[in-house]
């Protein structure tokens, strides 16, 4: 079975086509156009997003195809939700009009969703049951994946999400955008301890019945930053401190998400852990998943960077999977800029 993946929820447009049935799929082909244009802004804005999305987004489809070696396509699966709502639109109003003109079936897919999938185009063995980390700008979710699915929300963030503390962290450094590379090589050079932030929503005492057990929040741990730049600055330091701090914040940031992570698996007894989402592609924090979880024999299973990435491979993989079960949306899909993973089971 092949499906051409359209992905457009946020600043890439991308294309893709995967071949196979089940677990075993080949990715024939993978597109990925990004709108450096924001770095202008220091972020995205969300109506260049869109009209860049409208100018590229025939052309990445057709040089899929081309490298795919393919004409013909069994079904389309592209980003509904979550995202913003006018990129979105471009990429299900395309692929909504490539179904009909084919005769295929059209499938909307969740942007996260795709994201648990995506490790698993790289890594034969990370499917469930497993624990999934996504980390991204927008969001950050820790989940339990007894199947494909079949879902188990435990924790999300209250406030901003890991990729988002990452740019507005890196702001305030002076760094560019987006921040997360740019901090972690930062923070890399620096060795920790001339600055040390709180760990956030995490105490010794809690428990599973702690409704902040599995949640994160990284606002505070922003606010720490914003005022130990305040402070080198007022002392004409910044310029020296600028590596420490860096340092402090990305420190707090993983040691929250490994301990969280931790906790999900150790509940549920999973001896795999999959990483998803932008962040996923963090060097120190994969390292510092294998370094806490690999000698309990836990396995760890990150994306590569092309995957980790907003990509259309892996919506085209989740659209797969619920091809395969007999899904398919409607001529009258919609694009929606919040929505909940399809498939949750009670936690």
């Amino acid at each position: 079975m092949r499906v051409l993946g359209i992905e457009t929820s946020c600043d890439e447009t991308s294309a893709a086509v995967l071949e196979g049935t089940g677990d075993d799929v080949a990715m024939k082909s993978l597109v990925i156009l990004s709108q450096d244009v924001h770095r202008i802004f220091g972020g995205v804005v969300p109506e260049i997003a869109s009209r860049a999305h409208l100018t590229a987004i025939a052309p990445v489809v057709e040089r899929a195809l081309a490298d795919a070696g393919v004409g013909d396509v069994d079904a389309v699966a592209a980003t509904n939700a979550p995202g913003l709502v006018g990129a979105l639109l471009v990429g299900v109003s395309y692929a909504k009009a490539f179904a009909f003109a084919r005769g295929v079936p059209v499938l909307g897919v969740h942007h996260m969703e795709g994201h648990l999938f995506a490790t698993a185009l790289e890594h034969a063995d990370a499917v469930p049951p497993f624990t999934a980390l996504l980390v991204s700008g927008g969001h950050t979710l820790l989940l339990d994946v007894e199947a494909w699915g079949r879902y188990r929300l435990l924790g999300r963030t209250r406030d901003d999400a890991a990729g988002e503390a990452f740019d507005k962290v890196a702001k305030l450094l002076g760094l560019p955008y987006p921040g997360g590379p740019h901090v972690e090589r930062l923070a890399a050079a620096h060795e920790s301890g001339e600055y040390r932030f709180a760990r956030p929503m995490l105490r010794r005492n809690q428990t599973p019945a702690d409704p902040d057990y599995y949640d994160v929040s990284f606002s505070g741990l922003k606010t720490a930053a914003l005022n130990a730049v305040k402070s080198a600055t007022a002392e004409s330091r910044l310029d020296a401190d600028r590596g420490a701090i860096a340092r402090a914040f990305q420190d707090s940031l993983i040691e929250t998400l490994v301990e969280k992570t931790g906790r999900a698996a150790r509940q549920f007894d999973r001896g795999r852990i999959v990483l998803g989402g932008g962040v996923a592609g963090n060097a120190t924090l994969v390292e510092a998943m294998r370094a806490r979880f690999g000698p309990r024999g836990v396995q760890i299973f990150a994306p590569s960077a092309r995957l980790a990435t907003d990509n259309a491979a892996m919506i085209a993989r989740a659209g797969l999977f619920h091809l395969e079960r007999g899904e398919f949306s409607a001529l009258d899909l919609n694009a929606f800029a919040a929505q909940p993973i399809p498939g949750l089971v009670a936690a």
